[in-house]
């Protein structure tokens, strides 16, 4: 397993060679430690800005490279957000780093974790939350899919239909909170009286009649959150998704 001094080791050296790349016209520390809310377990957040689009791939490609030839690198995958590109790799020892590659013109804050080190940065853009409405869809499309599921004895994906019914649920609790939603990183922040009764919803067992049984009370979890979300569609879709768990 890493160990903190060579996270912070390897995090100084990076931004070195970013302060020596000439294509890069700004980097900046992202995520926990950019709010000093480092643990143990945190991994390495670093966003670059590009200053000609036109050689991204080219700088993605000599990073990538020294990630592999000089630190170690075992993997990586890219997670495309807009503009951004998100070059996660994998370390010997368990170290996940990130780097985010954009265009200069979209090099700029998007949340409060986004502490600028070097060069320039636009002026700062909230990342859009997502739509309680675009949420509540998702929750009962995993709904219909894991009645239907159960029915047809699928039942290790009916699991994890009810799963992402439960995730997006509590998806739309945070979004009335004000925690954040994405990728279940608010739901630790949830109240009590929010998150108990998805303790009892969680799957304990593969049989039908488990499977039914938290289906159940999710599906009671999501209807309490539409209510709070929008009383008019709770009263439209209750009779529905009530009949889910029949």
């Amino acid at each position: 397993m890493f160990t903190v001094e060579q996270r912070e080791s390897l995090r100084a050296t990076l931004l070195d060679h970013a302060c020596a790349d000439p294509r890069i016209s700004g980097a900046a520390i992202t995520g926990s430690a950019a709010t000093k809310r480092e643990d143990r377990w945190s991994d390495i957040d670093l966003a670059f800005g590009v200053a000609d689009p036109a050689v991204i791939p080219e700088v993605m490609r000599d990073w990538t490279e020294r990630m592999y030839k000089q630190h170690q690198a075992l993997h990586h995958v890219d997670v495309p957000a807009g503009a951004w590109i998100y070059r996660v790799f994998l370390l010997a020892g368990g170290l996940q780093v990130d780097l985010a590659f954009v265009p200069a013109v979209e090099f700029r804050a998007l949340s409060a974790a986004f502490q600028l080190v070097s060069g320039v940065a636009r002026e700062p853009s909230q990342f859009p939350s997502p739509r309680a409405g675009d949420l509540i869809g998702m929750a009962w499309l995993y709904a219909l899919h894991a009645k239907a599921c159960i029915a047809r004895r699928k039942l290790w994906q009916a699991e994890y239909m009810i799963n992402g019914l439960r995730d997006h649920t509590l998806e739309l609790a945070c979004l009335r909170l004000g925690f954040s939603v994405a990728h279940g990183r608010g739901f630790d922040s949830l109240p009590r009286d929010v998150t108990t009764p998805f303790e009892d919803a969680l799957v304990r067992s593969l049989t039908a009649e488990e499977l039914s049984r938290a289906l159940s009370l999710t599906v009671r979890g999501l209807l309490a959150e539409i209510q709070f979300a929008d009383p008019d569609l709770s009263e439209r879709l209750r009779e529905t998704l009530t009949e889910l768990t029949a």
